[in-house]
């Protein structure tokens, strides 16, 4: 294996657009780590028109994937937490090549984890977990219970998130491993979810009680760095002004729903401007309490 690796890395050096090379072998037989192949090859490239392409080969009978990727969409997909391999690919990965010392960089920043880093991945998932928790109150509601299910499921497994970001470490693919020593209270609540004898209704309403009284709390906690850019003049603000604001970009969609919550809960306030007194529009913008 490391011949081959030695081979590919000669090839892509000549490339003065890749930056770095990083390596992941299969952990196991039956492992998704690297999608089944017996080599993951992740390429970041400084060259936009080569990123965002994937290859599939075999040399010396070793299954080869091989990735390119940008720093920004890299960066990007950390603080999302969209591809939950990523994160053990750059802790586990074997750096091959690493022109400016990009990856050793990326990997002690990752590590490390920073407070401004942690308090957007908080606000991200409680956006995400608030969607699911109330649709899922809906739909118990409206006795719509296997959609009540799936959304509650999904509410707690961002729970399980926001619990594991503020004991200050990234979430896994393997969340409930994880969640089980940090908070075994919430891992009960999984237990309770999906393995009690009581009724799935019944199990539904118990998650939607505790998500009610657990994680509603934490909103303002959450919430911070939405709350900070409010405080930040003394305007108040419109939801197109929020929409557009950089700290903000990556909750965009879920804004309005999230205004709305922090309102009723009395963390921020509505101003009521005229927009036009010949037809009574009124516009509501957002400050702080």
């Amino acid at each position: 294996m490391n011949a081959i690796k030695e081979q590919l890395v000669a090839r892509l050096r000549e490339d003065e657009a890749v930056l770095s090379i990083l390596a992941v072998d299969n952990p196991s037989l039956f492992s998704a780590v690297t999608d089944g192949f017996d080599l993951l090859l992740l390429v970041i490239s400084k060259e936009d028109l080569k990123t965002d392409q994937q290859y599939h080969y075999i040399k010396d009978n070793c299954r080869i994937q091989e990735r390119w990727i940008s720093p920004s969409a890299l960066n990007r997909f950390i603080l999302h937490g969209e591809y939950r391999n990523l994160i053990y690919w750059i802790l586990k990965g074997e750096i091959l090549l690493d022109r400016d010392i990009y990856l050793e960089g990326l990997r002690h920043r990752t590590l490390e984890f920073p407070a401004e880093l942690r308090e957007h991945k908080l606000m991200i998932e409680f956006s995400r977990f608030l969607r699911r928790y109330l649709e899922s109150k809906e739909y118990i509601l409206e006795d719509h219970v296997l959609d009540a299910y799936n959304n509650i499921l999904e509410a707690l497994h961002h729970w399980a998130r926001i619990v594991i970001i503020e004991a200050g470490i990234h979430p896994e693919v393997t969340v409930w491993r994880q969640i089980k020593t940090i908070n075994p209270g919430v891992y009960k609540l999984y237990e309770e979810l999906t393995l009690s004898t009581e009724t799935l209704k019944q199990r539904v309403q118990l998650v939607l009680l505790a998500c009610e009284f657990s994680v509603m709390n934490k909103m303002e906690r959450c919430c911070k760095t939405l709350v900070e850019v409010l405080a930040s003049r003394e305007q108040a603000w419109s939801l197109h002004e929020l929409q557009q604001h950089e700290a903000l970009s990556d909750i965009r969609e879920e804004l309005p729903l999230l205004l709305n919550k922090l309102v009723k809960k009395s963390l921020i306030k509505e101003i009521i401007y005229t927009l036009d007194e010949q037809v009574s529009v009124l516009e509501i913008r957002y400050t702080t309490m």
